[in-house]
């Protein structure tokens, strides 16, 4: 069986049982203090696991092996290809992420998959801490080596939007923007992370973490649905671009959308890192 957007504990561990080709990624990290990454992987993972670390793995630094602006910007699908052949990651397997932060790591990861036209991966619902309660097996240390394969690009399964496109369409009714980060950092109330605060002109909030239930998981999609139809408000999904501060958070939102029924959304990976440092662009508070 393909998991292609959420895959339980017991799901997961059955397909190991099973021997199905198959890869687990811890993307844990903390985003002020992004060498934390390896120790939290070090003190305990998933048994078998590797490690995708954001800042590392799954994005380019510096801004000229980059496809975008912002804090975390993209690698080239090729630079992404190469990573996974190296980590030994072939087309026939199954993908599984996880994280420890809620969903707010684990969603890039999942996301790059498709965009790089995998569509076999799944985030493992409730994260580690549903694998720890289920009693699932952990390590500590370094991951387990896997020889170096070839995974071959397909075309994208998910699509990708460059800030002058959101520029574009900015008042047209054809596009929805929905901003993942925290209500006091849309309203322009703080922001601790870029040089100027507020949001992109028109945008909707939905914080990302309104997607989960007190357990950590993601909500039933029936109440997934209902929260953003109630947030579109009639406006199409369709035309919706999800983004955040820099592009990783926006993802569960996106997700979120596929599992209560919607066809997938756009992603502007800049998002409001890149939008607040490129001159000329409007910003709106409140």
């Amino acid at each position: 069986m393909t998991y292609t957007h959420l895959i339980t504990v017991a799901e997961l561990q059955a397909l190991q049982a099973s021997g199905a080709p198959l890869m687990v990624f811890d993307c844990s990290g903390e985003l002020g203090n992004p060498a934390r990454a390896d120790a939290m992987f070090a003190e305990q993972h998933i048994a078998g696991s590797r490690q995708a670390h954001l800042e590392r793995d799954l994005s380019a630094h510096p801004p000229a092996e980059a496809i975008n602006g912002g804090r975390h910007p993209l690698p080239p699908r090729e630079r992404f290809a190469a990573w996974l052949s190296a980590v030994g990651f072939a087309n026939p397997m199954q993908a599984v992420v996880y994280d420890r932060n809620g969903c707010n790591y684990c969603g890039r990861l999942w996301w790059m998959f498709k965009w790089a036209g995998h569509d076999a991966v799944a985030v493992l619902d409730g994260g580690l801490q549903a694998w720890l309660a289920a009693g699932g097996a952990v390590a500590s240390g370094p991951a387990a080596e896997h020889p170096a394969t070839r995974f071959q690009l397909q075309p994208p399964r998910r699509r990708l939007l460059h800030v002058h496109e959101v520029q574009a369409g900015l008042g047209q009714p054809g596009q929805t923007v929905i901003d993942a980060r925290a209500a006091a950092r849309f309203r322009g109330d703080e922001e601790p992370l870029d040089p100027v605060a507020g949001h992109i002109p028109g945008a909707l909030n939905r914080p990302y973490v309104d997607n989960l239930d007190g357990r950590g998981c993601f909500k039933a999609p029936a109440q997934l649905r209902a929260e953003f139809d109630a947030l579109l408000a009639g406006r199409d999904p369709a035309g919706v671009v999800h983004h955040c501060g820099s592009g990783v958070s926006a993802v569960p939102n996106l997700l979120a959308m596929e599992l209560a029924g919607y066809a997938p959304a756009a992603l502007y990976a800049g998002s409001w890192s890149e939008w607040c440092r490129t001159p000329g662009l409007p910003v709106a508070r409140g």
